[in-house]
């Protein structure tokens, strides 16, 4: 009878272990720092992170007063993803996302990918989760912010991320495994793969955002079928999801520039609200104002002031 309580009680606590250990925010172990670091011109840098070369260009705001070194610490910090065979110049230069984003205090840092380790061959681009095996690109980018936060004296507590394409989806298992070093993040035009939606976090405190083109054939969709020919889950049903996750059930749909919509989940607070951006008529583009009447930089840009 003893052996039969201490084995139930045994039983019990592996349980509540696993229960507990599988609802926790994961966190990134890492145990690389970043090497080589040199920089090619006044923005341009190399660095190796596990042996891998990387490139990153930094954009810093204004400064208001010249005359003091610290004028641009405790400033936001987004870092920059591009789309799969794009490098940190091509994100820099299609989008222009440096340009406001310094203008409204934050600082910009473009990253270019890497071809993976394990094939060898194809063009650069993000170990999102889609792969059996890839680089440790979530690790390297939660080295280099933390870099960039200790080199220039960036806040902290205001880090975001956003990324295009491949990069979008980079981003969202950004959300999932490193919600501790980045506050919020957006995703264009990009999905979550399979693989990071089956080991997803049961909570979540992170803000996250969604620019999807309503004719973009690479995001899988509920509303015109394209999910049943993919093994990557609805973006809907991923948006679903991440408010949930952070406790979020308010709702608000407003209609934006012609026929686009935005749909925004909040509590209420300034603090992990998710938004949605589906984009009329768009494929798979960062949207614009000439082209979609919608900018993406400053709806970007508008999502990371809200949180």
């Amino acid at each position: 009878m003893k052996f039969k309580k201490t084995f139930i009680l045994l039983f019990s606590f592996i349980s509540l272990f696993l229960f507990i250990g599988c609802n926790q925010k994961k966190s990134v172990s890492r145990n690389l720092n970043l090497e080589n670091i040199n920089q090619l011109n006044s923005d341009t840098f190399t660095c190796t992170f596990d042996g891998i070369e990387h490139d990153f260009i930094v954009e810093l705001p204004v400064q208001k007063d010249t005359s003091k070194n610290d004028a641009i610490k405790s400033v936001p910090l987004v870092i920059l993803l591009p789309g799969y065979s794009n490098t940190a110049d091509h994100l820099r230069f299609t989008t222009g996302f440096h340009k406001e984003a310094n203008s409204r205090g934050y600082a910009a840092v473009y990253v270019t990918g890497s071809i993976s380790k394990y094939e060898k061959t194809g063009g650069l681009g993000w170990n999102s989760g889609i792969a059996a095996k890839g680089n440790p690109d979530v690790e390297f980018i939660v080295a280099l912010t933390e870099y960039l936060q200790k080199e220039y004296g960036f806040d902290k507590e205001r880090t975001f991320a956003a990324g295009f394409s491949n990069g979008g989806f980079m981003i969202h298992r950004l959300a999932m495994e490193a919600g501790n070093t980045f506050r919020a993040v957006a995703c264009v035009a990009g999905k979550m793969p399979e693989k990071v939606w089956n080991n997803r976090n049961r909570k979540n405190h992170i803000g996250v955002m969604q620019i999807t083109g309503e004719k973009d054939d690479v995001v899988p969709k509920r509303f015109d079928g394209t999910v049943n020919n993919s093994r990557d889950p609805a973006i809907e049903d991923v948006m679903d999801y991440w408010a949930l996750s952070n406790g979020l059930k308010t709702i608000a749909v407003e209609n934006v520039a012609r026929g686009s919509k935005l749909t925004k989940w909040n509590s209420g607070n300034k603090d992990c609200q998710v938004w949605h951006l589906l984009v009329k008529d768009s494929h798979h583009f960062w949207p614009t104002e000439q082209i979609n009447g919608i900018d993406g930089n400053t709806v970007i840009l508008d999502f990371f002031d809200a949180n």
